[in-house]
């Protein structure tokens, strides 16, 4: 019998966390540095990653994930000594997903041959717009000309190409998004991944909001219908909306975030990483120290994670529900015991005739309806 974490896999995620500049709606751990030892990072890394596969030995790992911050600024071949890492310390599956974040500059395209050497087999890429003033609002430091020529040379390079899109804009109009993502889906690769404009408190764009100096945000009736209008778009070009924010052409899903949101297991490595891993049989949840500094300092003391913590029954039940219902498949309701004693069973019926979910069986979704309500809908369904 599969244990819980084996239904929705095993991943690893290592953070790199130095960008060229601090977008202003960003509250990721990222930090702008420009002198970064990458012998002295490389090899932190590497024995981090020594230290993480002892304790799950004996896995198969699906899926490799570089996020941040940027890290296409590391070195290739910083990339290569952390996948070199990565295969001397963990069993690899036969068809591994290994995504790197990356932004459409110059200096980071040129690399792409090398990472692709190192081990990467698929790009994410950060364009966030292809409207040329909003760019520069967002703060990006590429040109559209800039990204339409990185997509180009991405699917060249790798196998599959994913890029980010941020809508619902200042001064944003239905019609231009209407016109930029489709631009963007004849651009695309095999996947896009498409976010509202969220105004994070501690962000500049959070101290700007606060100040009353962030204008022209769309109200909600102009962001409902920048959604549906960017779910009825997608679809007929042949993206389906396999999560509320991610769309790909059919078996050209994400690997490594379908892990976070089957509720399977992920270790990790870098400043500010979290991970969940299965333990002894219990379930815990992990956090490396964010500060870069301190981080290398942990690591050189042996152990780069600041905590530790096991989750309790309840705790998992409820991640696998916020998390799962975010995909178009659902959950599966008798997965967790525990979830059956959370979930308020005299509301599913009343959801079910909204429209705002679908039962069949042990299966729970969350319709294309309630999708942009999904919060609301957990608020119902948890007791």
């Amino acid at each position: 019998m599969k244990e819980n974490w084996q239904i929705g896999g095993f991943g690893l995620y290592i953070h790199w966390p130095f960008c060229q500049s601090k977008c202003p709606y960003c509250d990721f751990n990222s930090h702008v540095s420009k002198n970064v030892d990458q012998e002295l990072w490389a090899s932190a890394y590497e024995q981090e990653i020594e230290r993480v596969a002892s304790q799950v030995p004996n896995r198969v790992l699906g899926s490799i994930y570089f996020g941040g911050g940027t890290p296409s600024l590391m070195s290739e071949r910083t990339c290569d000594r952390i996948l070199d890492g990565v295969r001397k310390h963990f069993s690899l599956s036969n068809d591994i997903e290994v995504t790197l974040e990356a932004n459409p500059t110059s200096v980071e395209m040129s690399k792409f041959d090398s990472f692709r050497q190192a081990g990467v087999n698929r790009v994410s890429m950060g364009i966030q717009s292809l409207n040329q003033s909003d760019l520069e609002n967002l703060g990006r430091l590429h040109s559209v000309n800039e990204a339409v020529e990185a997509l180009s040379i991405a699917k060249s390079v790798f196998d599959r190409v994913s890029f980010d899109l941020i809508y619902a804009r200042q001064n944003q109009s239905l019609s231009s998004w209407e016109a930029e993502l489709t631009r963007a889906l004849d651009l695309a690769g095999d996947h896009i991944s498409l976010y509202q404009l969220t105004i994070e408190q501690g962000t500049a764009f959070g101290d700007r909001f606060n100040r009353g100096k962030l204008k022209g945000l769309p109200d909600e009736d102009l962001s409902a219908d920048m959604y549906f209008a960017t779910q009825s778009i997608c679809e007929a070009a042949g993206f389906q909306a396999y999560e509320v924010s991610n769309h790909a052409k059919n078996g050209f899903e994400s690997k490594h975030n379908h892990v976070y949101w089957r509720g399977g297991d992920y270790a990790c490595v870098g400043p500010g990483a979290h991970g969940r891993l299965t333990l002894d049989g219990t379930r815990v949840a992990i956090e490396c120290y964010s500060n870069p500094a301190k981080w290398l300092d942990a690591v050189g003391l042996g152990n780069g994670q600041k905590q530790c913590s096991p989750l309790s029954d309840d705790d998992v039940a409820i991640e696998y529900l916020m998390m799962g219902l975010r995909l178009n498949e659902g959950i599966d309701t008798e997965r967790f015991p525990h979830l059956q004693k959370l979930i308020n069973i005299n509301k599913i019926s009343g959801l079910t005739d909204l429209n705002l979910i679908s039962t069949s069986g042990n299966n729970l979704s969350v319709t294309p309806k309630g999708r942009p309500v999904l919060n609301g809908i957990l608020r119902e369904l948890l007791v």
